[in-house]
């Protein structure tokens, strides 16, 4: 991708990080248990996520968003997965849609599109995977045929976050020329034009966020609307998803610190044998592996950000950032979960809703074992060209 993101002065980021983590501390951690349970969509506080301006983070100011750079989009997902992981699963998809315009979209899509996204007028959604294409994207059978000023669009894809109440969906199609992205415009609601929810997918965590199936029959696309030159829509959107690891990565390490902050204070409450859990030296053994851990994902999620903001490629720094900010999400509510003993694996503490959202981040974004595939093939190709890896 070309052109940096603008940095952002560190007490701005600051500022930004701290009313961020007051929101989720007034309007997120109060109702969250409740609405994970009963899968409801939290309408309230994304209307407040869109008062704070967090759908247009990264937005350049010119088309409306805020023209923060990447680390403080990083601090604000993080804030905003401690309180509860779906909220980020709603912004983290716009932003890639947001993001593929904003480094591919011509000037006249930019002008169209990314003030209402940045507003959270129009919400997106990323639609890449299909029923049988996942990670490897260059299986995608969804067709866009050209037919004069228009595309006619026909296929099914899967696991689209975002996707019945989202208005825009920057979506990967097959054209004559190979793999192609558009920018397609629905309604909200399970049917827009020729586009259906065709079901919903029921989850062991990520709940309160729609994860859909949409079919596309005979549905039509002004030519307009293809993002960039036709053909060059998977490097495109492979260059988006970088991004997308590492949002999936702050998104596992808010997870993680959640989860690290529920135990240390379970710690110190809870007595056993005359004396509280936190002076047992098993216990302390863990919350130091724990604490370790987490301040190592966070700084590989912080150095993936870092390189991609100073347009840097880090396939392989994104790809470690993903790898273990999530290994160490499912750790860390493992361990939590121990840690409270039978109260965490009881609905009354959100312990047990860390545990069942981490594996998300596992699979999101390309599994983790395909970012060791991604880690290992760039280490060599970097050993191949400098003698050096790392």
């Amino acid at each position: 991708m070309p052109d940096p993101y603008t940095p952002t002065d560190a007490e701005v980021r600051r500022e930004i990080v701290e009313t961020v983590r007051r929101f989720v501390a007034k309007e997120v951690l109060p109702v969250a248990a409740d609405l994970e349970r009963t899968d409801t969509f939290p309408a309230d506080i994304v209307d407040g996520m869109r008062r704070l301006g967090l759908f247009g983070v990264t937005i350049p100011e010119a088309h409306g968003g805020l023209g923060l750079d990447l680390l403080t989009s990083i601090g604000v997902i993080e804030e905003l997965a401690y309180g509860w992981m779906s909220l980020t699963g709603i912004v983290n998809t716009h932003t890639m849609a947001a993001t593929l315009l904003m480094f591919h979209g011509t000037d006249e899509q930019k002008e169209q599109w990314l003030p209402v996204m940045a507003s959270g007028e129009k919400r997106g959604a990323l639609s890449l995977s299909e029923p049988d294409a996942g990670s490897d994207t260059s299986a995608l059978s969804c067709r866009a045929v050209r037919d004069g000023e228009e595309y006619v669009i026909n296929g099914t894809k899967a696991w689209v976050t975002n996707g019945e109440l989202a208005s825009l969906v920057a979506l990967a199609a097959r054209t004559e020329e190979g793999i192609s992205a558009f920018m397609v415009e629905k309604e909200p609601g399970p049917s827009s034009g020729g586009i259906t929810v065709a079901k919903h997918v029921g989850k062991l965590g990520y709940r309160g966020v729609e994860t859909v199936e949409m079919s596309y029959v005979d549905h039509r696309v002004p030519a307009a609307n293809l993002i960039g030159s036709p053909g060059r829509g998977q490097a495109q959107i492979l260059g988006v998803l970088e991004i997308g690891r590492i949002n999936i990565a702050a998104r596992a390490v808010g997870v993680a610190r959640a989860a690290f902050d529920a135990a240390l204070a379970y710690a110190q409450q809870r007595v056993t044998m005359g004396k509280p859990i936190a002076q047992h030296q098993a216990i302390q053994l863990k919350l130091a592996d724990m604490a370790t851990r987490l301040e190592a994902a966070r700084l590989l999620t912080k150095n993936a950000a870092e390189r991609k903001a100073a347009g840097l490629r880090c396939d392989v720094e994104a790809g470690m950032a993903k790898l273990f900010a999530s290994e160490t999400a499912l750790e860390l509510s493992m361990e939590s979960m121990r840690i409270h003993g039978g109260m965490g694996y009881t609905n009354e503490l959100p312990v047990e809703r860390f545990y069942r959202d981490a594996p998300l981040m596992v699979i999101g974004e390309g599994t983790n074992e395909i970012q060791r595939i991604v880690i290992a093939r760039g280490l060599l190709a970097r050993a191949a060209q400098s003698g050096s890896a790392l």
